[in-house]
Parts: structure tokens; C-alpha cells; sequence
């Protein structure tokens, strides 16, 4: 289920999809708290911030997928870890259109499920995952003043090391504790701008891109696989 956001979507829509959702155990993917006007305007029509409302309608719980996720307030990134509620991080498309910074480091220490989104085309013209993880790890280190922040183990993942398959695919329920199956990228460590390579994992997120790619089955090729 997708309705855009909550200033595009009414109370008796919402709870429609709120009851349909629950009734076919599907996720519910909105964008919410992408900016300050969102929020301004959502106090000024219905007394409360866009969060509170969702809440109040019965949206906020293991099925809400948050995209963007910005401004949010500690009460909030408590609300949404308590519901087990999800968080679709969109670095590049924050940047473009200077919306501010999600607050990942704090999201991802109160336990709050964090995966990866690139937005759409008109937010984002390369809709280029490893940029996004990249993005996403340098941010993180930037916005907190800490350069362990989001390490590349954790961003490669983006989520609790425990979880064998990245983050993103368990909040879009493709994967669970037993496992599924799942799409693979292959990338390719040989080419020029991959070498030397000392840390696969720190490579895969700081270095490459999705125009390193080679034939498969290249004798000589050394390749580093991850879900996606």
C-alpha cells in the first residue's frame, strides 16, 4: 500500500488503507516528515505533527515504511522503534532538494529499522543504489561529528548485523529469519579504479558503483556478491 504523504491523503482514506493493510498483512509506504512545511501545515489543519496523526489513524507499526524521515523529534524515533515501524532513508534526495538531514545515527541506536531509497526520478536522476549507500555512510559520519559512525560493515547492511540478508529487503518482506531467495549483484574488484583493494566490504561501499560490472564466469575476475 502507498498513499504519497499525509498532505496529500485524508483521515477517511487512511483508515481505510489502515484496515486493508492490516486485513492482507501488507506494509503501508508513505513519505512522511520530508520537510518542515509538512509538518507546519499538518499542525495548522489537524492540531498535531503528521507522525501523531498517522498514529491516531492507526498506521504507526510494524508495517509503516517511513520515507525520508527527517525532522523528527526523540519522542518521535521512540514512537516509531517501539511500533517497529521502518525508515527508507533517501540521502540523495534529501541533498537536491535541501531538506535536511535524517537523523540515521540516532534512528539506528534506538533500534528503528533503516533500509536504503533512492525517491523517484524527479527527486533523484540516478536512482544508483551504491550511491545512496555511500552517501548514506559519509552523511551519517558528517551530520554526527563522529567518523565511526555508520561504518561500512553496518551501511553495506544497513541495519542489525544479525540479519543475514541487507536491511532493505527484510523491511520490503523478501527475507525473513529463515532466509529467501534473492537477487545478487556481482561486482568486479579487477577493474582499474577497484585496485588495490585491502577491505572488500569498505571497497563495496566507498568505491564502487554500478558501472563496475564484468561478464560472468571471467576466469581472472574476482567478484563480491551481496543481495540487493
Amino acid at each position: 500500500m502507498a498513499p504519497h504523504a499525509p498532505y496529500t491523503v485524508g483521515d477517511k482514506t487512511f483508515s481505510r488503507l489502515a484496515t486493508l493493510a492490516d486485513e492482507l498483512d501488507l506494509p503501508v509506504h508513505m513519505h512522511l516528515h520530508e520537510t518542515q512545511d509538512e509538518i507546519a501545515q499538518s499542525i495548522a489543519q489537524h492540531g498535531v505533527r503528521p507522525l501523531e496523526r498517522l498514529r491516531r489513524l492507526g498506521l504507526v507499526g510494524p508495517s509503516l515504511i517511513a520515507v525520508h524521515a527527517i525532522h523528527l523529534t526523540q519522542d518521535e524515533i521512540a514512537l516509531l522503534a517501539q511500533n517497529g515501524s521502518s525508515v527508507a532513508h533517501c540521502p540523495s534526495s534529501n541533498l537536491k532538494f535541501a531538506n535536511g538531514f535524517a537523523p540515521v545515527t540516532r534512528l539506528l541506536q534506538d533500534g528503528v529499522n533503516v533500509g536504503l531509497g533512492t525517491d523517484g526520478p524527479a527527486s533523484n536522476n540516478r536512482l544508483d543504489l551504491f550511491q545512496e549507500m555511500r552517501q548514506a555512510a559519509l552523511l551519517a559520519k558528517a551530520v554526527s561529528g563522529d567518523a565511526s559512525a555508520l561504518p561500512a560493515a553496518r551501511a553495506a547492511r544497513h541495519g542489525d548485523a544479525r540479519w543475514r540478508a541487507p536491511r532493505c529487503a527484510w523491511i520490503m518482506r523478501l527475507v525473513d529469519r529463515n532466509g529467501k531467495y534473492a537477487d545478487l549483484t556481482a561486482v568486479e574488484f579487477t577493474a582499474p579504479g577497484m585496485l588495490p583493494c585491502y577491505d572488500p566490504i569498505s571497497h563495496l561501499v566507498y568505491t564502487a558503483g554500478r558501472e563496475t560490472s564484468a561478464t560472468f564466469g571471467s576466469p581472472d575476475a574476482s567478484w563480491w556478491t551481496t543481495g540487493c
